[in-house]
């Protein structure tokens, strides 16, 4: 399993982006907030930024494993030997060589 795992710089790379968008958000919130009031102004924001985050960072992290574990999978390369959808004939039948 080893061979198969992911490793810290690659979801940093993947989750550049979704960070600066979440530290976008988070300076966004903090910067409206009224006086006296930081907390009540921030908290539901800063909430929201962050679980859109961290769905981002699963999603991302999840979809990194799936990749590298295709990769050694033996039903990988069977997968591709397949024909495609669109050789089946719109009746059920197999599509004939020529027509």
């Amino acid at each position: 399993m080893e061979d198969k795992q992911i490793s810290v710089e690659e979801v940093k790379q993947v989750l550049a982006a979704d960070f600066d968008q979440l530290a976008q958000a988070v300076a966004q919130a903090m910067n409206a907030a009224h006086a006296g009031r930081i907390i009540a102004d921030t908290e539901e924001p800063v909430r929201d930024a962050t679980g859109v985050f961290r769905e981002q960072l699963y999603e991302k992290a999840l979809g990194l494993l799936q990749k590298r574990q295709e990769v050694f999978s033996p039903s990988a390369r069977r997968t591709a030997k397949q024909r495609g959808a669109a050789d089946d004939a719109s009746d059920g039948q197999r599509a004939s060589g020529g027509a």
